[in-house]
């Protein structure tokens, strides 16, 4: 009995440490993400250049990615390439961890490094293809957008046979034709174009986003100056427009505008009771919430642990959404207006995502309760207050991973600005709720035939407080 105390002691003791460790990190946060949010970029920085210690820790991952998109904010191109680098050969070198996956099973998963959710690691990808946009190397721009459908494949191999709607990314492919485009290498700019149409008309519904008009014409005069007729006819009859001549003289500015900020991921619980099943099926239902999941097991010892939850609490993580407080921005040009349209929706991307996982990550949890309330049981055998202590702590330590990259957008939106050879300058304005505004002016010298790259980040987002 005076060892299962000491065993139980030492379970209470290392589970609090850990919890409260992870607290410590977060409330940390809270005035990076306050100075970011803000628009206070050089706070943030700050605060991750005193805060350096976190690159060694379970966090690690988060601080790579808040600092590569810090670096890329204020001009830092090629220090943010240096952390998003980071951040990739991290997700790429990931090893589960036996002691941590066992920490995880008797506290939470917040007690694991933090891996990437699928988007994330897209827009790894995205950033380092502007910062390599930016510094005038396309060839290496490319190389991390091809990185993004390669490593979106991987993914749909991992979850064959199930339900995974963020299969391919559109903006991808049409990034890969605008970037084919800039170094005159026509044929491939269209066929990337049309690949980016095919999968916002077949993929990009379940996000809420439409094929831009932009792409639409882009697709139009690549197919025209390339002489493809059967094409140009059919998407001319498709999209119900005529291909543009182009402008005589001209340079192009592509513009990406990133809206809001992506949204938070929290946790909601659950009070949870079994309605039976045969076999390894089961049935988990929360009235109040008006929840119902269902779970089958393949492995009998697993059917076998789940069946004696008859009442469970869990905690299973939820994404709370940022809705950005501009709906709509134009940019004005010497050659009129021109509307910013939405390409990428990561908001609904990020939520979808964690949908389609959302069994998995509940039958880890339903298998981590179990452990607990064996490990409950087992210490009520000893002594009754010793299994009231372990009960105590599992309710305690119940808790969903509730990371993850906050500093990217709502959206993406873009447009093709021809503009005169010479010097040009554009404004760009976005209009908001309660009639506010955001704008901001640019200048450009273009050569003749010279596409330039521009980012502009409107931060202003409701929802949570910092």
């Amino acid at each position: 009995m005076i060892r299962m105390k000491n065993i139980v002691g030492y379970f209470c003791i290392s589970t609090m440490f850990l919890l409260f460790s992870c607290a410590t990190y977060y409330q940390q946060r809270i005035s990076f993400q306050r100075d970011f949010s803000s628009g206070n970029i050089e706070g943030a920085q700050n605060f991750l250049m005193h805060h350096k210690k976190a690159t060694k820790k379970k966090d690690r991952l988060l601080y790579f990615l808040d600092r590569g998109v810090v670096e890329q904010m204020l001009g830092n191109y090629d220090s943010s390439n240096y952390y998003f680098e980071k951040a990739y050969i991290y997700n790429q070198d990931f090893k589960r961890n036996l002691a941590t996956d066992l920490a995880m099973m008797v506290s939470n998963p917040m007690v694991r490094p933090y891996k990437s959710e699928d988007y994330e690691v897209v827009m790894v990808h995205y950033y380092k293809a502007i910062n390599y946009l930016m510094l005038n190397k396309p060839d290496e721009a490319l190389i991390e957008v091809r990185r993004i459908n390669i490593r979106l494949n991987e993914q749909s191999d991992i979850y064959e046979g199930k339900r995974y709607r963020y299969k391919e990314d559109a903006f991808a492919h049409l990034l890969m034709g605008i970037i084919y485009e800039s170094k005159y290498d026509i044929n491939n700019a269209f066929i990337a174009y049309r690949n980016a149409y095919e999968t916002y008309k077949e993929v990009y519904p379940a996000f809420g986003v439409q094929a831009p008009d932009q792409l639409k014409k882009d697709l139009l005069r690549t197919a025209s100056q390339l002489g493809f007729n059967s094409e140009l006819e059919f998407y001319e009859k498709e999209f119900g427009m005529k291909a543009e001549k182009p402008m005589d003289s001209t340079g192009t500015v592509v513009f990406f505008w990133l809206n809001g900020l992506s949204p938070v991921k929290g946790e909601i619980s659950l009070n949870l009771t079994t309605t039976g099943g045969d076999g390894g099926a089961f049935v988990f239902t929360d009235q109040n919430e008006g929840v119902s999941v269902p779970i089958v097991f393949s492995n009998p010892d697993e059917s076998s642990q789940i069946s004696d939850l008859k009442f469970v609490r869990v905690a299973i993580p939820k994404f709370d959404r940022r809705d950005p407080l501009f709906h709509s921005a134009m940019i004005q040009s010497p050659n009129g207006s021109h509307q910013l349209e939405t390409a990428e929706n990561i908001s609904e991307i990020a939520i979808a995502n964690l949908e389609d996982r959302l069994l998995k990550e509940f039958a880890l949890t339903l298998g981590r309760i179990a452990l607990k309330q064996a490990a409950e049981a087992a210490a009520r055998e000893q002594d009754e207050n010793l299994g009231a202590a372990v009960s105590f702590v599992n309710a305690l330590t119940e808790k969903a991973d509730t990371r993850n990259w906050q500093t990217l957008p709502y959206s993406i939106s873009y447009q093709r600005i021809p503009l005169k050879a010479g010097e040009n300058e554009l404004t760009f304005e976005a209009q908001g709720v309660n009639s506010i505004v955001d704008t901001a002016t640019f200048e450009y010298s273009l050569r003749e035939g010279e596409t330039v790259f521009q980012t502009y980040h409107s931060l202003a987002s409701t929802g949570l407080n910092y």
